[in-house]
């Protein structure tokens, strides 16, 4: 039965809110099918405003591959603005997707991607938006399939309570699989109605469906253990991983946004997967093992997005784009290329040790110089030994250098506050670092005009990483460290003015700690803080600390946990972790080992060009590192 468009009820909603073009839906290379000609019906989800959410990835790779089954069809949706929430209840009208403005309700799938934590509550109000219970237990046949994907994902304990399942790593192939899995149930009647459903996604044991494990405590709180509750479903839930990149040229057909986002360009994924080893990087770690695109396929994807979507500007993406064994053959080619059109290119996460002169004039080749972001990450070489991130004093100086030599006049160096072992000393060091830039780029210029702005995130020890048992810095310290070095750059008469400081306070960082190690008792803050009124957590004028400290004072009475508990408490070897029955391929005790090595400042080398050191993801996961080079090279375009 078709589904009619909630458009004619929403569009005179429209013209009272802010920036109502997010809400029309109609952008280029977006797709409307026939509702009754399909038998799977996905709703896509990014919890965040539409101009954060429309630019991810994530979400548009699933949402060009599910519309390309022949009976699957994907829409999309996004977190509505506050005002438009407000009028949206007050007139009746439901959570809507932009491309057919149909009812989140009416699809078999809300499937959700959470990059960050702090869009949990987001989620709750598109589902109470919908009409879809908050809690899965509450649900029928009537309501979709409530799946998470992403980052978060990797524990998704604390909202455990609110999903129907959950899956972990790479979505292409699950996606498809899943979506299988509800057409052979619904062609046959849709027997033992969604238990059924979910009891056979889950017995792949590739799809994580919390209402089938039970959790146990001991008294002080901690996990005693986490087992099936039914027979068939598997103790443990593996990660998803697409070999051979090449295969899956995804987007082929961006999206053009109607207003404007966060990133106004088409991005390209170069490879898939870190190994430097940095202890604090979540997504380093889950994303194991590296997986390059092929040169070729970097070049033909390039052209047919710049062809499909006009944009200007091409991101090469990745978690260290400059890593990619071909990025020199790969920059020249795609410079030679679009020589002398409007085309940019930009790599947006570069690492210290990998920029070079030559990467740099091919990036600026058209005249255009993006914005350079350098991640020292720690402020003294000692921080940087115990993160396990091997970049120098000099290895900074001289990158900086060459970029400031080659046109560039400003440059951003992201550093985090609150790691392990921190002292005072290590932070007040990103002065005297910044310093050092900006007299190296006057030197090298022989001007005063170079800036460099240093920014600086309050750490967060997070799942499936060697830091996943450390203790986080309270917010005070964080703070009080942050203030000492504002001050420390202001008070600075020679280099102070050439010096931008932008900071987070750590508070946002501690709630963000509750919910990233969290078990499912954590699942009860969140709720109590949407109750509140609790919105768009990740924007800074929406979120409120005092809120979340009062919803979990309120969720935690007579339980033996509190806030500090689950994030300023170091953990021991054998505590059981929310988490342990989702396994990312990483062997626990090689990452209890790199925990020990940390606190030795000992570092570990990239297994891309050493021996292998036995992290356990490949013969865990049955992958293998996928790198270059091919020797292929880029041709130029034939103009016609």
């Amino acid at each position: 039965m078709s589904v009619e468009s909630l458009f004619p009820r929403l569009e005179p909603l429209l013209p009272k809110v802010q920036k109502p073009i997010q809400y029309v839906g109609g952008e280029l290379n977006s797709t409307v099918k026939d509702w009754d000609e399909a038998t799977v019906r996905w709703a896509l989800m990014y919890p965040d405003a539409y101009e954060v959410g429309l630019p991810n990835q994530g979400v548009q790779i699933l949402y060009e591959i599910l519309n390309e089954l022949p009976e699957t069809l994907a829409e999309r949706t996004y977190a509505v603005w506050p005002d438009l929430e407000a009028l949206m209840r007050s007139e009746g009208v439901p959570q809507f997707t932009v491309d057919g403005h149909r009812p989140v309700r009416a699809f078999d799938v809300l499937g959700v991607s959470f990059a960050t934590e702090l869009g949990y509550t987001n989620l709750l109000t598109a589902l109470d938006l919908a009409g879809i219970p908050l809690e899965a237990a509450d649900r029928t046949g009537e309501d979709p399939i409530v799946l998470a994907g992403g980052h978060a994902a990797f524990n998704p304990e604390p909202i455990a309570g609110f999903l129907d399942a959950a899956v972990l790593g790479d979505g292409e192939q699950i996606a498809i699989a899943i979506s299988e899995v509800l057409r052979e149930w619904k062609s046959e009647g849709s027997p033992g109605g969604r238990d059924e459903l979910l009891m056979r996604l889950a017995s792949t044991g590739g799809v994580y469906v919390p209402k089938f494990y039970d959790v146990e405590y001991h008294p002080d709180g901690r996990i005693m253990r986490v087992v099936p509750n039914r027979d068939g479903v598997p103790s443990r839930v593996f990660k998803h991983t697409v070999m051979d990149l090449d295969e899956w040229p995804y987007p082929k057909k961006p999206l053009v946004p109607l207003a404007e986002t966060v990133h106004e360009r088409f991005s390209v994924e170069i490879f898939r997967g870190c190994t430097r080893g940095c202890r604090f990087c979540q997504a380093g770690m889950i994303t194991r093992p590296v997986r390059e695109r092929s040169i070729t396929t970097v070049g033909d994807m390039v052209e047919a997005g710049i062809k499909e979507s006009g944009f200007s500007e091409v991101g090469l993406l990745s978690l260290s784009s400059a890593d990619h064994s071909e990025i020199a053959d790969i920059t020249r080619g795609l410079a030679d290329r679009y020589d002398g059109s409007q085309i940019g290119l930009s790599l947006p996460s570069t690492r210290v040790d990998a920029f070079n002169i030559d990467l740099a004039n091919e990036l600026s080749r058209n005249g255009r110089r993006s914005g350079l972001t350098f991640a020292p990450e720690g402020g003294s070489e000692r921080m940087r030994k115990v993160i396990n991130k091997m970049v120098t004093e000099e290895d900074l100086i001289r990158t900086v250098t060459t970029a400031y030599s080659n046109g560039w006049r400003q440059v951003k160096l992201y550093f985090m506050c609150g790691l392990p072992t921190e002292e005072d000393v290590d932070v007040l060091g990103i002065a005297d670092l910044a310093k050092k830039v900006i007299r190296a780029g006057r030197e090298a210029t022989g001007s005063r005009d170079v800036r460099c702005t240093v920014s600086i995130g309050g750490f967060v020890p997070k799942p499936h990483t060697p830091f996943q048992w450390a203790a986080q810095c309270d917010h005070e310290t964080v703070d009080r460290r942050l203030r000492a070095l504002r001050e420390a750059l202001r008070s600075d008469k020679e280099y102070g003015r050439a010096i931008g400081y932008r900071y987070h306070d750590g508070k946002p960082s501690i709630v963000e700690g509750l919910l990233s190690r969290g078990d499912r008792r954590v699942g009860r803050v969140i709720r109590a803080v949407w109750e509140d009124g609790g919105r768009f957590d990740g924007w800074s004028e929406h979120f409120s600390f005092e809120r979340w400290m009062a919803a979990a004072e309120r969720a935690f009475e007579g339980e033996p946990v509190d806030v500090e508990w689950y994030t300023t408490r170091e953990r021991d070897e054998h505590e059981v972790l929310p988490w342990d029955h989702l396994d990312a391929g990483l062997d626990r005790e090689w990452l209890w080992q790199d925990w020990q090595d940390a606190l030795g400042d000992v570092e570990v080398e990239d297994c891309r060009w050493t021996p292998c050191y036995d992290c356990g993801v490949c013969p865990t996961m049955g992958t293998e590192i996928q790198v270059g080079p091919t020797g292929r090279k880029l041709l130029p375009l034939t103009v016609i």
